[in-house]
């Protein structure tokens, strides 16, 4: 089995999207930044997410059965390091950074300027070592325009966005 840090080392070098996966249950709020999110189905439309099961955010999706991804732009850079634990701010405390609105379909914590919003019903919860995946069914969606936010090597990084032609 390859050891710990040979395993992040080598997928630090897989780039990838970053989200917030956010959720909300009895008045409070929880999330965590998120690279671990992947397309699964069209039809039923559905998404998977991998959340750390020593999160606040991982035990209440259990109790929720709901979650939303939000899908970062460049100036979200910030808000993602908050989310990831940077500063030291815990559970609802995070929500004061960004322009966090309440979803049409379950109330879900949305970022306002996402590049996309995604309110999802747990459909299944699969354990994984350290963490669970849930799969999720997308019951409803918003979008915006900007550049993407990306992590890669550590860092993050912006992927320019493509002149229309």
């Amino acid at each position: 089995m390859v050891p710990d840090q040979m395993f992040k080392q080598a997928l630090s070098r897989l780039a990838a999207g970053v989200s917030i996966v956010s959720t909300a249950h009895n008045g409070e709020r929880r999330g965590v930044t998120a690279t671990a999110v992947c397309s699964v189905s069209a039809a039923p439309p559905t998404i998977l997410v991998c959340v750390n099961t020593a999160t606040g955010t991982c035990q209440m999706i259990k109790e929720a059965g709901h979650f939303a991804v939000n899908l970062l732009a460049e100036h979200h850079q910030p808000v993602a390091e908050v989310f990831a634990g940077r500063g030291g701010l815990q559970g609802d405390e995070r929500f004061g950074h960004g322009d966090w609105i309440r979803g049409e379909e379950r109330g879900l914590p949305i970022l306002s300027s996402a590049l996309a919003a995604l309110e999802c019903r747990v459909d299944q919860a699969v354990e994984a070592g350290t963490h669970i995946v849930f799969f999720g069914i997308i019951e409803s969606a918003y979008f915006d325009e900007n550049p993407p936010l990306i992590f890669h090597g550590g860092r993050f990084h912006v992927l320019p966005m493509a002149n229309a032609a």
